[in-house]
């Protein structure tokens, strides 16, 4: 069994693959804030992709995607 997360943003029509940033993190093209730590995810490591995904939720994008919502 291949261990590999496959991500998609639909762009014009087209689908196309998001690859994880320096850091091996994927990040929400949609969803600001919503931050995937690939290798810990495929490795079963849950603490750090709950940590990365809290990182994205405390991040400035994330609040002010949010805050669209309240106004």
């Amino acid at each position: 069994l291949e261990q590999k997360l496959d991500w998609f943003a639909v762009k014009e029509g087209n689908y196309n693959s998001l690859e994880p940033d320096q850091s091996g993190i994927i990040r929400s093209e949609v969803f600001p804030g919503l931050w995937l730590a690939v290798s810990a995810l495929l490795d079963g490591n849950m603490a750090t992709v709950l940590a990365v995904v809290q990182e994205g939720l405390n991040s400035p994008e994330h609040s002010a995607f949010v805050k669209q919502f309240s106004e």
